[in-house]
């Protein structure tokens, strides 16, 4: 009988064979990336050796847009700004995502309402957001006029300590659903098991909490730190409306320089040298969060206590 079974099976395909629907099946998304991604960064990488406002003729340049992007103090401003939101950020989201993330991934129905409800910001507009923050927070006909509190009648948006706090809540406000939702599923896929014997010892929850679930979410947090990180990249939008980069410059980070410098400076050629760093400094950003990951970043999260 196990003659006849075994004659009857199909022989493995050859190893060409299945490399060939392995290329197949990847094809659509390395074209995609292609046209969308890689042609378009060459291109930025060509137009940062070209000197060009945008409408007129590109005349190549050498080395002297990248010379006057260095060599601009609103440069190293817009990294340091930039190196500051990452870290106001992540730390803003991390904590608050992690212990909501815990929180409802309990199996209570009502549970399942409010992680509805915690999503609800990240479907909104960043645009929409800052416009609506922009108008609560106006010191003359926003909050503290509608209230009558006189302590919010400060210019949050003019005072260059009040408008990073203004900044990383609103960002805090929006994306710390995501981040939220990546840790429930994390904290679903730990053995009820661990929990139990914890139990069994006598720890109490805080102590499970600090013993189980935090490690077990070590990759988790890798990923979602990746996210945060690279995501931090992408607040030209919500800056660009609440503050325009003020006040002077205490909120223009590197990707709303870049803006202002190719679309109102008209210098493409500089902006081009701009993105090329942001985008250096992105892939080193998101290397360097995946290293502390470990050497196999594709590991079980079973194994994130070990």
């Amino acid at each position: 009988m196990t003659d006849v079974v075994a004659s009857n099976a199909e022989p493995p395909e050859p190893r060409s064979v299945q490399r060939t629907h392995v290329l197949l099946f990847a094809l659509p998304a390395l074209l995609f990336f292609l046209i969308f991604a890689l042609i378009p960064l060459l291109g930025v990488v060509a137009l940062s050796f070209t000197n060009w406002n945008g409408i007129g003729e590109i005349t190549w340049a050498g080395l002297e847009s990248w010379r006057e992007a260095l060599a601009r103090p609103s440069t190293w401003n817009g990294l340091w700004l930039t190196i500051k939101i990452i870290v106001l950020s992540w730390l803003a989201q991390t904590p608050i995502s992690i212990l909501l993330g815990t929180f409802i991934a309990g199996q209570q129905k009502y549970r399942n309402v409010l992680a509805i409800l915690y999503f609800l910001p990240l479907l909104l507009s960043s645009a929409a957001i800052a416009i609506t923050y922009k108008t609560l927070l106006d010191p003359y006909f926003g909050l503290s006029a509608g209230l009558g509190i006189p302590a919010l009648a400060q210019d949050w948006l003019g005072d260059t300590t009040l408008v990073w706090y203004v900044l990383v809540f609103i960002i805090a406000w929006q994306f710390i659903p995501f981040h939220t939702l990546i840790y429930q599923g994390g904290v679903r896929q730990i053995p009820r098991q661990l929990y139990e014997a914890a139990e069994i010892d006598g720890a109490g929850r805080i102590s499970q909490f600090f013993h189980i679930t935090l490690p077990q979410l070590k990759y988790t947090i890798i990923t979602s730190s990746t996210l945060m990180a690279i995501g931090a990249l992408t607040y030209f939008d919500i800056i660009f409306v609440l503050t325009g980069g003020g006040p002077g410059v205490a909120t223009r980070i590197l990707p709303l320089d870049m803006y202002l410098t190719g679309f109102r400076g008209n210098e493409m050629g500089v902006a081009s040298c701009l993105a090329v760093i942001l985008v250096v400094f992105g892939l080193l950003l998101a290397m360097g969060i995946q290293r502390l990951g470990g050497t196999d970043a594709t590991s079980s999260q079973l194994e994130g206590g070990v």
